[in-house]
């Protein structure tokens, strides 16, 4: 089960292009400073792991299935856990960086 992180990609352009056209004299965003971190790909990072945790579950479910003596129940059932966790955790930070976005949006100018 891969995640579709085009939308997530299209909002991140929207909140780019929105920052930019801001106000008189706004500054368009800008690279992070040498040692900073850049939210963008601290979050594609983040997506990819999740990505990552999922497929690798489905792997080990798949050949728990397929009667394959090395992988054991306990551990596919850690792992799909894992997988779901990681998961529901993304979905909750997608949903908070949605009602951010609403609220920034929403603000009076």
């Amino acid at each position: 089960m891969a995640i579709d992180t085009r939308q997530l990609d299209s909002m991140l352009a929207e909140l780019r292009a929105v920052s930019a056209v801001g106000g008189v004299g706004a500054k368009p965003l800008q690279a992070p400073a040498a040692g900073g971190a850049d939210f963008g790909q601290a979050l594609k990072s983040a997506i990819d792991q999740v990505n990552q945790a999922q497929a690798s579950a489905q792997e080990m479910s798949q050949e728990f299935a397929s009667g394959n003596s090395n992988v054991n129940l306990q551990d596919v059932m850690i792992n799909l856990q894992k997988a779901n966790l990681s998961f529901q955790q993304m979905v909750q930070v997608r949903n908070k960086l949605v009602t951010a976005y609403q609220n920034i949006m929403n603000m009076p100018v």
